[in-house]
C-alpha cells in the first residue's frame, strides 16, 4: 500500500513482514503544462527537460552523485535510468534512480533526490510532477510525493533517504530551489542534511 507523503513527512523503509527491502527505485514523472491562449493552438505543447539526481552524503560531506552525466555511482550501488529530454510519456516514470540499499557504502548515510529544469523552464510550465519510491523487487509503490502548484522556481529538493535505526527512512522535502544542475542546488540541499 502506497503512502501519499506531505511535505516533511517521514516513513520507515523497513518491512515489518516478508523479505527485507533491498533495492528501491525513485521514479520521476512530469508533463508540460498546457499552454493557454490563441497561440497555444498554433504552437502545440512544449517540451520540458527535467532531470532527476541523487546526491550521496557521508555526514555533511558530499560523497558522490548520480545524474544524467554520471549514470552509476562510483561504487555501483546507485543507477540512473538515463536522461528523458521531454517527459510526459504517460507510460510510467520518465526518469528513475535505483538504489541498492544493501550495497550503499557504510559511510554514506543520506541520499538526497533532486529535480531540476535543465533548460530553465520554471515549474509554472510543468504539470503532474511526482516523485515516488518503489520496492524494485516487487514493483510495489511504497510512497509518493506529488508536486503541487507551479511556481517561478526551476528546481525542487524532492526527498531523501537516510540511515535510521539500522534501516532506512524516507523524508519528503518538497523545497523549491533555483538551478539547472545538482551543483546549483548544493546550498539548498545542505539545509536538509
Amino acid at each position: 500500500m502506497s503512502v501519499n507523503l506531505a511535505k516533511g513527512q517521514q516513513i520507515s523503509l523497513s518491512k515489518s513482514e516478508g523479505p527485507a527491502l533491498t533495492v528501491v527505485r525513485m521514479g520521476l514523472g512530469w508533463q508540460a503544462a498546457p499552454r493557454k491562449g490563441f497561440l497555444a493552438k498554433l504552437t502545440g505543447s512544449r517540451e520540458i527537460d527535467l532531470d532527476a539526481s541523487a546526491v550521496l552524503f557521508a555526514g555533511q560531506s558530499y560523497a558522490d552523485v548520480v545524474f544524467f552525466r554520471h549514470l552509476v555511482s562510483n561504487d555501483g550501488s546507485v543507477r540512473h535510468s538515463g536522461d528523458n529530454l521531454v517527459g510526459g510519456s504517460g507510460q510510467g516514470d520518465d526518469e528513475s534512480i535505483a538504489v541498492d540499499l544493501q550495497h550503499v557504502p557504510s559511510q554514506v548515510d543520506q541520499i538526497v533526490f533532486t529535480v531540476n529544469s535543465f533548460t530553465g523552464q520554471t515549474f509554472a510550465e510543468v504539470s503532474s510532477a511526482y516523485c515516488r519510491l518503489l520496492d524494485e523487487a516487487t514493483g510495489q509503490e511504497l510512497a509518493r510525493y506529488t508536486l503541487a502548484g507551479g511556481g517561478s522556481h526551476t528546481a525542487q529538493i524532492m526527498a531523501k533517504v537516510q540511515r535510521a535505526d539500522g534501516g532506512w527512512r524516507l523524508t519528503a522535502i518538497g523545497e523549491p530551489a533555483t538551478g539547472r544542475t545538482f551543483q546549483d542546488l548544493m546550498p539548498a540541499i545542505s539545509r536538509h542534511l
